[in-house]
């Protein structure tokens, strides 16, 4: 028996959890249009989002990253969020990923048009019954993200050239983004590849080549063994994320955080030295959520010392608060 997984390609978190599966040796289908199994599976899954996987035993999971925590436990040996601090540190950085840099995703994926045809296209299916609808809803996501004032658009693209250039460096001395082996940093970054700045018109990434040969499968066939950079050092490009994590992404979490509490629909941060809104999602805290948990339940007690330190060091003591 293996592995469903249903989702379009031009969804970051499918071909995330798909790089995971992947990583993990897990035998796994892809299915991309669900079409008649669509209501069943948001029913049994408990959400219309995807990506949605089918277990072996029948299961049906949403959200990749308590996912792939499921099978971290299945593929001991292949973990993607080792064990002990820098496992939390992983765990860090992949949030970073999909709660701050996945804005930009949504910036190039509605902002440009030759971008938003092209997805259009491969999206196929029902989700093409209503094209206009399905715009909408990107634009509106742009506003949503921060990313509709022409000046933030300019930058969460350098800031994703970045993120490029400090990859690009990294697959150039080491296997992975965070050392000889993959984990859930790469999968993130993977999933935001193919689905997005590697799958659309916009950006070109052709000034990266190893990032495109990684985008493209190159590093894909993994054979279990190396060792991930120890923590708190881990590589260059962790440092790197981390810098954008104190920036912006520790700002924007814990705003966030304040306005679902005060049941704001809406909050300011200052990010690149303007005032953007963003509107108050419920995700971005159960992420925050899911930090804390681990920090609480999965480290020993010495751990939580060494992460704790390294948490007020860097400006993130607030995910574990």
């Amino acid at each position: 028996m293996s592995y469903v997984l249903y989702g379009p390609d031009p969804s970051a978190f499918t071909r995330k959890l798909e790089a995971a599966l992947v990583f993990y040796g897990a035998p796994f289908a892809r299915v991309r249009e669900i079409g008649e199994e669509r209501a069943q599976l948001q029913l049994r899954a408990g959400t219309h989002q995807v990506p949605v996987l089918r277990t072996p035993e029948n299961w049906v999971l949403a959200d990749s990253t308590p996912v792939m925590a499921l099978l971290d436990g299945r593929f001991p040996r292949r973990r993607l969020f080792p064990l002990g601090a820098v496992g939390f540190l992983t765990h860090v950085l992949e949030d970073v990923l999909d709660e701050w840099v996945s804005r930009v995703y949504v910036h190039y994926r509605w902002h440009y048009p030759e971008n938003t045809r092209f997805a259009l296209a491969r999206l196929g299916g029902e989700i093409l019954d209503d094209p206009a609808t399905l715009t909408d809803w990107g634009q509106r996501s742009c506003r949503a993200t921060g990313t509709e004032p022409v000046s933030q658009r300019a930058f969460a693209e350098s800031e994703y050239r970045a993120l490029m250039v400090a990859a690009e460096a990294q697959l150039n001395r080491t296997a992975y983004l965070l050392g000889e082996r993959p984990c859930a940093v790469d999968a993130a970054v993977l999933g935001g590849l193919r689905a997005h700045t590697h799958h659309d018109p916009l950006p070109d990434l052709r000034e990266f080549p190893a990032v495109v040969a990684y985008a493209e499968g190159a590093r894909d066939h993994w054979d279990g063994t190396g060792e991930l950079a120890p923590f708190p050092a881990s590589t260059a490009f962790a440092q790197h994320v981390l810098r954008l994590a104190a920036d912006c992404y520790a700002p924007f979490i814990e705003a966030n955080r304040c306005a679902r509490a005060a049941g704001d629909k809406a909050f300011e941060i200052t990010v690149y030295g303007e005032a953007v809104s963003f509107m108050a999602r419920a995700y971005p805290e159960l992420s925050r959520a899911m930090l804390s948990r681990h920090y609480h339940d999965q480290l020993t007690v010495a751990d939580q010392a060494r992460v704790r330190q390294w948490l007020a060091a860097t400006s993130l003591a607030m995910l574990v608060s």
